[in-house]
């Protein structure tokens, strides 16, 4: 006996994806706006990291006057460290924003 098809179900499933698809827009315009502005713990380096995590601008914004090129290869290393890491925070923060209530919108996992 041939199987029924179920049209609300089909329906519910298009309509699901197309929720799917609008929040993955969405997440991935706010991915491509995302910066994050991280300092080291000296303040001598500023690190500006995109939501895909690529290094946008590392900018010298301490004096360096006394400071030996080791002192300042740490400052940056120590800035472009935590700017990845709260690069990966703020991506965390806005997937959760958009995806976090996807369980409501079909009700079932």
């Amino acid at each position: 006996m041939p199987r029924e098809i179920d049209d609300a179900w089909i329906e519910e499933a298009i309509a699901s994806y197309r929720r799917i698809e609008e929040r993955q827009a969405s997440l991935a315009r706010a991915l491509a706006e995302l910066e994050v502005t991280v300092h080291d713990p000296d303040d001598l380096v500023e690190v500006v990291v995109g939501g895909d995590g690529a290094v946008r601008k590392v900018v010298v914004t301490g004096s360096l006057d006394g400071l030996t090129a080791p002192q300042l290869s740490r400052a940056i290393q120590q800035a472009i460290t935590a700017a990845h890491d709260a690069a990966a925070w703020a991506r965390r923060k806005v997937y959760e924003e958009t995806f976090g209530d996807f369980i409501a919108l079909g009700g079932a996992r």
